[in-house]
């Protein structure tokens, strides 16, 4: 990955044990980061693993990772749970009607639905903060949409696919647009920007349009 990275790939498809193995390299290289380590990035079926080319080169680091490979750990930290507060008025979630028409599902389904779901942080991604949780409901799993809506506010709870996130960012999507959030994901502190960390479980509660005022103030 040019002069001052390395892709790490463990696999093709997605599975558990791939998903477990990522992890505990990511852990491994993080508590015992070697001479020249800068950063590594997980992915889905692999992760990146960024280096200071003035302080090592790409053998050096592909030898400290195949060094790391033999003595994986598959112990995981337990994951921290987060409950993030969703509304699901029409004024923030404009594409409710529309997934429920695509689904065969009343509006009120699709929240139960969704609210029911129970999610897990699989990577970071696209723009600053954006943590794409798997898990969704399989009744909800729809196709992006044909052309993206612009102007979508940071906070978003959108859907597209197996998977969800929450805006951080007012910009465009193709995904459906369930709701929004009071909930910043972005934190200001330079030790843990994000809220979550990879392999955090999230799930969602609904809130009224009152509350949802409340909780931006």
């Amino acid at each position: 990955m040019g002069g001052h990275a390395l892709l790490v790939d463990f696999a093709e498809q997605v599975t558990p044990a791939v998903t477990e193995a990522i992890r505990a390299m990511d852990r491994a290289l993080t508590a015992d980061p070697f001479a020249g380590l800068q950063e590594v990035v997980p992915g889905l079926v692999g992760l990146m693993v960024v280096f200071d080319p003035q302080l090592c080169d790409h053998d050096q680091v592909r030898a400290q990772i195949t060094k790391r490979l033999g003595q994986l750990s598959s112990a995981f930290d337990r994951p921290r749970q987060h409950k993030i507060p969703v509304c699901y008025d029409s004024a923030f979630g404009p594409d409710l009607v529309d997934v429920a028409q695509q689904t065969g599902l009343s509006v009120e389904t699709v929240i139960a639905a969704h609210t029911s779901s129970r999610f897990e942080v699989t990577i970071y991604g696209f723009a600053p903060g954006y943590a794409y949780l798997s898990g969704l409901d399989q009744s909800l799993r729809l196709d992006r949409k044909p052309s993206p809506k612009r102007g979508v506010p940071a906070g978003s709870v959108v859907i597209a696919g197996g998977q969800c996130l929450i805006t951080t960012l007012t910009m465009p999507t193709g995904w459906w647009i369930l709701g929004q959030s009071p909930q910043p994901i972005l934190t200001g502190d330079g030790a843990r920007p994000f809220l979550f960390d990879v392999g955090d479980k999230v799930s969602f509660h609904r809130i009224s349009r009152a509350q949802f005022e409340k909780g931006r103030r």
